[in-house]
């Protein structure tokens, strides 16, 4: 190796571990823990749940993550208590979570109405004790969308976080 060639690569190495102890080492991936406390509250952030998009035609949509990406798709759960229906993609490490609208005053329905070919409407995070959340976010003046957590599609409490709140994003918290 020529001099310059050994200089290059000393100084891109030295450079190399300069950059890479400003770089946080990741953290292994788990699902049985929590990995992330909220700082000085009695629960934990878990992973991400699913993210969930609002569809015009769920029947295209389920047919397109199916029969296009290969997916494994759930049948269609009709939630009248939400206004929706939902069908789950499950991508194994989470899901995708396909929503329309079951009846007219569906929230999903008034999303569709100013988003016509659908989108991306929320995305879901698991949480170690959903009324240690809601309590906490409540202290630091995150509005909750409900008084107290509901029952959500798996079946478990649920509550979601008004979007101005959370950087134009609507949050949903999930018993884990």
């Amino acid at each position: 190796m020529s001099r310059v060639l050994r200089a290059a690569v000393a100084s891109a190495g030295g450079l190399f571990s300069r950059l890479s102890a400003l770089v946080p080492t990741p953290r292994a991936f788990s699902t049985s823990r929590c990995s992330h406390q909220a700082a000085g509250a009695v629960w934990n952030l878990g992973r991400l749940n699913h993210v969930a998009v609002a569809v015009p035609d769920l029947d295209k949509a389920r047919a397109f993550y199916r029969d296009v990406l290969g997916g494994q798709v759930s049948e269609v759960a009709p939630l009248p208590e939400h206004g929706v229906s939902v069908v789950f993609v499950d991508l194994g490490n989470t899901k995708v979570e396909l929503l329309h609208p079951l009846g007219d005053d569906s929230p999903i329905a008034g999303f569709l109405q100013k988003n016509r070919a659908g989108g991306m409407h929320h995305i879901c995070i698991e949480v170690d004790n959903i009324d240690a959340a809601v309590m906490n976010l409540k202290g630091k003046k995150v509005r909750c969308l409900s008084e107290k957590p509901t029952i959500g599609a798996h079946g478990k409490p649920v509550v979601f976080l008004h979007p101005k709140d959370c950087g134009g994003v609507l949050v949903e918290l999930e018993q884990a």
